[in-house]
């Protein structure tokens, strides 16, 4: 238990001064339990540790993936911990501990002057645990970095976030007053091949490889065992993710799908839909509300832009980068659906069709909120630059 402690102390310094990602200073943290749920690499651990450093309690950071765990149980500890004082526990990969939900659980009735705050993957389902944690729990999402938050991180500068409705009617002001801040060429383009998770900070050369290592790792060792998946079928989810990273934006054929992976359709259905919530693929639906995964999606697009990058670094298709970059962007906040007119809808309210500089407003002509989402510098009425959308986080 003292190393843990002394394990504990020593990560809570290394984080002290580093910049916080969105989502710190949008979490209500006087919460008992706080559940934060995202991609593997997001920043969750950081996170954490930045709360930690500045908290007024006796807290510790416990990583459940810990060889401690194999042989305890985490009841037990913090029910030691307490004695010692501490009221404070940050729990650290939860998913990657079978007695997660249950624990949670207890903890939350058994002590009502501690506080919790977890993290696990984005595949996990709290009201799918083993106890019901859906009415204990708060529950946030932490996606990867924003083009507002890559060109903080990258040039420590301070852009503020706006609203949809602040890009839709003030573009045309907002644009040249941000672009006096960055390089739009260069520095959008470094965004959508190596911008979206903050270990680019560590090295840009060896991001793409540390891209691949995480597809693996959140396939290997947060999907299969959450999801007790068998190996071989596993081997069928890598095989479908690269079968589709060849030809992305997809508009499914399932049968073909079930024909040329030999699998039922249902489970081809059933591991698209891990993909998706695993933030691997987006799946672009006709509806957001009350959606079972058996129903076929109209689109699917890989998770991030980097990703396409990854799959296809020297013939990445640019048409299929900004549609992937909007999706992305516009999902993190906002409820986006496919469109009957243009390429998304957003909250059922608006129509956005993306493209190049050279796309007209005809496709869009006589339909009501309808705009541009273009890869331009500046824009003017309904053409809107693509990039003034990384700024909705």
């Amino acid at each position: 238990m003292e190393l843990l402690i002394e394990k504990s102390d020593r990560k809570a310094k290394e984080v002290r001064d580093q910049q916080r990602r969105y989502l710190y200073e949008q979490i209500e943290w006087n919460q008992r339990l706080i559940v934060i749920l995202g991609y593997r690499g997001a920043g969750k651990t950081t996170l954490l540790l930045q709360y930690l450093s500045n908290a007024r309690q006796r807290g510790i950071y416990l990583s459940l993936d810990d060889f401690y765990f194999e042989t305890h149980r985490l009841v037990n500890l913090i029910e030691s911990l307490y004695k010692k004082g501490f009221r404070l526990f940050l729990l650290d990969e939860v998913h990657r501990y079978a007695w997660w939900s249950k624990d949670l659980k207890q903890l939350y009735d058994d002590y009502d002057d501690i506080q919790v705050v977890a993290t696990g993957s984005s595949i996990l389902d709290i009201s799918k645990g083993n106890a019901d944690l859906s009415r204990r729990a708060s529950v946030y999402h932490l996606h990867g970095l924003s083009f507002r938050e890559y060109l903080n991180f990258q040039k420590n500068i301070g852009l503020e976030i706006l609203s949809l409705e602040e890009i839709l009617n003030e573009h045309h002001v907002l644009a040249p007053e941000l672009l006096d801040t960055f390089n739009f060429k260069s520095d959008f383009q470094d965004y959508l091949k190596f911008g979206y998770l903050p270990f680019f900070l560590e090295s840009k050369k060896t991001y793409h490889q540390k891209l691949q290592e995480t597809i693996h790792l959140v396939i290997d060792t947060d999907i299969a065992p959450f999801e007790e998946l068998q190996h071989s079928t596993t081997r069928i989810l890598k095989k479908l993710l690269f079968v589709l990273s060849e030809s992305v934006p997809f508009t499914p054929n399932i049968k073909k799908l079930s024909e040329k992976l030999e699998t039922p359709r249902n489970t081809v259905l059933r591991l698209l839909d891990i993909l998706d919530r695993a933030q691997i693929l987006q799946l672009l639906r006709s509806s957001t509300k009350g959606v079972s995964y058996l129903q076929k999606p109209e689109k699917i697009y890989l998770g991030n832009p980097n990703f396409i990058y990854l799959f296809s670094p020297k013939m990445a298709n640019i048409g299929n980068v900004r549609e992937t970059f909007f999706f992305n962007q516009l999902r993190a906040v906002h409820s986006v659906t496919a469109s009957k007119f243009g390429d998304f809808m957003v909250d059922e309210t608006w129509v956005f069709e993306v493209g190049g500089a050279s796309k007209t407003t005809e496709q869009i002509q006589g339909i009501p909120n309808a705009y541009l989402a273009l890869d331009i510098d500046g824009g003017s009425n309904r053409r809107i630059p693509l990039w003034l959308f990384g700024m909705l986080y």
